[in-house]
C-alpha cells in the first residue's frame, strides 16, 4: 500500500470519526441550552463528512451498489461474528457491565443490518418502498413500523425514530 493510500484511510477514519462526535457533542449542546453551539457542531459535522467522503471516492471505495452492499454485508458480518464477540468476551473479563451490554446491542444490531443489506441486494430491482425505524437506545433498524417494544433493548415505541 503506497503512502497516499495508507494516508487516505487515516484520513476517511479521522473524518468519519469527527463527523460521529461533533454529532454527539452537538446534541449535548442542546440539551445544555446552547442551539447556536449545536448548529456550529452539526455544520462542522457536515463538513467533515465532505471530507469523508472526498477521501473514500479517492480510495476506490465507492463502487455500483451492488458492490456497497456486498461491502456492507461483509462489514456487518465482520463485525457480528468476530469483532463484537471478542470484544463482549474482553469487556465482561474486565468487569465492564455497561460497555459489554452496548457491544452486545451494536452485535445484535449489526446482524439485522447485515441481513437488510442481503434482502436489498436480492431484490435490489424490486425491492420495495420503505420506511425505516431506529431504536434510539441500541439503534435496533426495522422496516415500516416501529415495534411495541425493542427485540434488542426492550425500549418502548417512542423510543424508535425515523431518520431523515
Amino acid at each position: 500500500m503506497s503512502k497516499t493510500q495508507k494516508n487516505l484511510q487515516d484520513a476517511f477514519a479521522g473524518e468519519s470519526q469527527a463527523n460521529r462526535k461533533y454529532l454527539a457533542f452537538a446534541k449535548q449542546a442542546e440539551k445544555e441550552g446552547f442551539p447556536q453551539v449545536a448548529r456550529l457542531f452539526r455544520a462542522a459535522a457536515e463538513a467533515e463528512t465532505v471530507h469523508a467522503h472526498t477521501h473514500l471516492k479517492n480510495m476506490g471505495e465507492i463502487k455500483t451498489t451492488k458492490e456497497n452492499l456486498e461491502t456492507a454485508i461483509a462489514g456487518e458480518t465482520h463485525e457480528f461474528k468476530h469483532m463484537y464477540p471478542q470484544m463482549i468476551k474482553e469487556a465482561e473479563e474486565e468487569g465492564h457491565n455497561a460497555v459489554k451490554r452496548s457491544f452486545q446491542f451494536a452485535n445484535d444490531v449489526e446482524e439485522v443490518h447485515a441481513n437488510l443489506y442481503k434482502k436489498a441486494l436480492e431484490k435490489m430491482e424490486n425491492l420495495e418502498e420503505a420506511e425505516y425505524y431506529i431504536c434510539s437506545v441500541c439503534g435496533y433498524t426495522v422496516e415500516n413500523d416501529a415495534p411495541d417494544k425493542c427485540p434488542i433493548c426492550n425500549a418502548v415505541k417512542k423510543a424508535f425514530y425515523k431518520p431523515e
